[in-house]
């Protein structure tokens, strides 16, 4: 690793100040991604500025929505009560984030800053429509994900918390690489009053994004047959040692038949 130095914000303006203070200050949520991509010497910082104090964890039910704090760690989506009554999938899709130790580390706003093409709360912030809540505004998934690890969000931008719409029913199917956990291929689908959503991610090249074919199929006829006489253009997936563009072209519809028939 490069020399940094190390700080604990006591809230969200303080976190900020230090950003700005910093000539490349990052911040340290729950490190998954950043602690080895820095001792890989593939980042580097003279600031880590760690949220852990900051005050930003917690869900709650606001009604018509779940609202989790950026600092919530998987595991607490996981196993978290009200996340299981109201959105069901979402508990679901984070008890299959990376392994244990991860899900123990890791927080879902760490995860939504980094936009990983092939993390999995990307899709389902896609697919249920959520708002990304930072210190300063509040970003529609659809505006929010701007590329591969590109996003919406200005370099001294905070997330504090992520909204999530309770739909009618959604299913969060993924095909896994078997040592990483990450999806190669993952599918998000959402009923909701506005229609069906499904939302991919593991395959894009641009990252995560809305399939319209496959929602245009769902929206006529909910049903895991309705889709197979959807075309999935493998010339915008991505192709590498793990999978060609082709077989994630095939795995978007099987992941599809799966989720919905999981609805």
């Amino acid at each position: 690793m490069y020399a940094t130095t190390y700080a604990k914000a006591k809230d969200v303006a303080d976190a900020v100040s230090q950003l700005k203070g910093a000539d490349e200050g990052k911040l340290l949520a729950g490190g998954q991604t950043l602690i080895p991509t820095l001792k890989q010497r593939l980042a580097s910082s003279d600031c880590l500025i760690d949220l852990s104090d900051a005050g930003l964890s917690g869900i709650s039910d606001e009604g018509g929505s779940i609202r989790i704090g950026a600092m919530t760690r998987h595991v607490e989506v996981e196993t978290s009560e009200m996340v299981k009554k109201a959105i069901p999938a979402l508990a679901a899709l984070a008890s299959g984030i990376g392994d244990r130790q991860v899900r123990n580390c890791g927080t879902i706003g760490g995860s939504v800053a980094n936009n990983d093409p092939s993390a999995c709360y990307p899709s389902a912030l896609l697919a249920l429509g959520a708002t990304v809540h930072t210190d300063r505004r509040d970003i529609a998934a659809g505006d929010y994900f701007t590329g591969m690890f590109e996003t919406a969000l200005d370099e001294d931008e905070v997330i504090t918390a992520v909204s999530f719409p309770k739909p009618e029913a959604a299913s969060y199917v993924k095909f896994p690489n078997p040592a990483s956990r990450y999806a190669m291929v993952g599918v998000f689908v959402a009923k909701t009053s506005s229609g069906v959503a499904v939302a991919v991610t593991g395959a894009g090249q641009d990252g995560v994004f809305r399939h319209g074919g496959l929602e245009a199929a769902l929206n006529s006829s909910f049903s895991a047959e309705s889709i197979d006489s959807v075309a999935v253009d493998d010339s915008v997936l991505m192709s590498d040692m793990h999978a060609s563009a082709d077989y994630r072209a095939h795995l978007i519809t099987q992941m599809t038949k799966r989720a919905v028939a999981a609805c």
